[in-house]
């Protein structure tokens, strides 16, 4: 897919980290981007700086999402790139003993339900609805458009405490082939990335000592991913005509310890 201003793109957390630098990467190329996320004052700044427009949307919600799509499509017409990074985690072990009183818990199911509802369902709502909205368009060189999904390195090889996450994250692994397949015949390529430990805003809340760690468990090179790496590879998934189906680790080679 050539992208230039005839080309709008949705990205869900597009506000901050994975997305934001998506977004731009995008918006470099001429593309009309629409921003989706919960973090308003942020978004709208990006939105702003890249000539695009900022959408308030919970992923969780049909309505929500409904009325983003709504808001992008009346801004910028049907959308031909689709990017999801909206997402989040949680570490909470399966089954375990209290260090208090050494009371026996387990994970709360609520807790579990919200990571994959958010991880795994928010994201297949939003491919669904707008894969939707594709198949209203021409195709263009073939094409009516590309999809790129967010996984985890987690999805593989998760840690201790990351049941929900990696399941939700896991899901998206497995769900990006048949929904390739279910798109083939319309033209819509699917593609999913699992990033390893990227330098977003969450990581830079932690502490100094715990970021080089991480950074040095990394095979090559030693450091954090930069989101604008991330970006890349998704602006040559959806650039590239031939890459479809395909779930790829963007990781430096690390693979993760139990803990």
């Amino acid at each position: 897919m050539k992208l230039n201003s005839s080309v709008a793109a949705v990205v869900t957390g597009g506000a901050s980290g994975l997305g934001e630098a998506t977004a731009r990467a995008l918006a470099a190329k001429g593309v009309k981007v629409a921003i989706f996320d919960l973090q308003a004052e942020k978004g709208e700044a990006v939105a702003a700086d890249i000539g695009g427009i900022f959408c308030e949307v919970n992923v969780t919600s049909d309505d929500s999402v409904d009325a983003g799509f709504a808001k992008a499509r009346d801004a910028h017409g049907q959308e031909r790139v689709l990017v999801c990074c909206a997402g989040t985690g949680n570490a909470i072990k399966t089954a375990g003993r209290s260090k208090e009183d050494g009371s026996i818990k387990h994970f709360p199911l609520d807790a579990f339900n919200w990571i994959i509802q958010i991880n795994l369902v928010g994201t297949f709502r939003c491919v669904a609805k707008s894969a939707a909205g594709m198949l209203t368009l021409d195709p263009v060189d073939g094409e009516r458009g590309a999809i790129v999904n967010t996984a985890s390195v987690a999805a593989e090889d998760g840690q201790m405490g990351q049941a929900a996450y990696a399941a939700s994250k896991g899901g998206v692994v497995g769900m990006t082939l048949p929904i390739a397949r279910d798109l083939m015949s319309e033209g819509i390529r699917v593609n999913t990335i699992l990033p390893g430990i990227f330098n977003t805003p969450l990581m830079n809340g932690a502490p100094q000592a715990v970021k080089d760690a991480l950074a040095a468990s990394v095979p090559f090179p030693k450091r954090l991913g930069d989101p604008a790496e991330y970006a890349g590879l998704a602006l040559t998934m959806i650039e590239n005509g031939y890459f479809n189906g395909e779930d790829v680790r963007l990781d430096g080679a690390i693979r993760m310890a139990p803990r």
